[in-house]
This record gives C-alpha cells, sequence and structure tokens, in this order.
C-alpha cells in the first residue's frame, strides 16, 4: 500500500464516526432492539459492538506502533454480544467509547512515520503476521460496513410495522 492510498484509509477512519452519527439521526428509538432474526445484531447491539471492536482496535494499533512482534488478544465478537448483555449497556455511553477511541487514534495515525507502518504483530487467530496494512484495510471500512447493516436493519423494520 502506498502512502497515498494508506493516507485515504486514514482518512475514511477519521470519518468514520461522523458517518455513523448520520445514519442513526434517522433511526427512531423504536427500531433500536429489532432484530431481523434472532441470531442477528439490533441496530443497539451493532453500537455496542462497534465501542468495543474500537477498543480493541484502539490497542491494536497502538501495539503495532510500540511493539511489532508482540501479540494480539483475540476475541469472540458473538459472545462477547451474549455474555456482556449487550442490550443492557448504555448506547449513548458506548457511542462515547467509540467517538473517543476513534478520535485519539486517527490522530495517533496522522503522527506516524513512514517506517511505523511496516510494522507487524501476532494475532492468534491469523496463520500470518497482522500487518499495518491488515490494519488498515479492516478499521477504516467497519463503520461502513455497519452502516450497510444498520440500513438494513430500518428497511426490514419498517416492512414490518
Amino acid at each position: 500500500m502506498d502512502s497515498k492510498e494508506r493516507n485515504e484509509k486514514i482518512e475514511l477512519y477519521g470519518r468514520g464516526f461522523d458517518l455513523l452519527k448520520a445514519v442513526l439521526a434517522e433511526v427512531p428509538q423504536d427500531a433500536m432492539k429489532f432484530k431481523p432474526e434472532p441470531k442477528e445484531w439490533s441496530i443497539h447491539e451493532i453500537l455496542i459492538h462497534l465501542a468495543d471492536s474500537e477498543s480493541n482496535s484502539a490497542l491494536r494499533v497502538r501495539k503495532l506502533i510500540v511493539e511489532p512482534g508482540g501479540t494480539l488478544m483475540g476475541y469472540d465478537q458473538d459472545a462477547w454480544a451474549i455474555q456482556l448483555n449487550y442490550h443492557d449497556q448504555n448506547v449513548e455511553d458506548a457511542l462515547e467509547v467509540l467517538r473517543l477511541a476513534r478520535k485519539t487514534t486517527y490522530e495517533l495515525l496522522k503522527r506516524q512515520p513512514e517506517e511505523v507502518f511496516t510494522h507487524a504483530i501476532v494475532h492468534p487467530e491469523m496463520d500470518k503476521p497482522y500487518t499495518f496494512e491488515k490494519w488498515l484495510n479492516i478499521y477504516p471500512a467497519h463503520i461502513p460496513a455497519h452502516i450497510e447493516q444498520i440500513q438494513n436493519n430500518m428497511k426490514l423494520w419498517r416492512e414490518k410495522k
């Protein structure tokens, strides 16, 4: 990945929270806990997941910067949603965690020297090294992917009303 593509991904990453907030402005409270299918996530659960994922993402990028060659912690996102009772968690608090993790990580990424982006770490669920490029291919697209999921949930919610 060249520096132009990397910077575009970093900028998309930096806009993620604002993109999410714009979509959430269109979501009525009644739709927040609607689940399209029993094993699919509600919008509420998606938002709690995003806060947990973003917290992990922020730690991963810091590990990439500071401890290349180190080992990450893996996590089972579905088990977290169930065991942590995502529907019992506060969405506004989760959004604040998400906002701050995104903001501080974005600012950190903007200040990194070129050589940091060559770092890699060990991910317990992957056979190959977890590179900065891998991180940059996952997390800038993470919120947009869940925005699509939120929009789909809204479409299905409206159809069932």
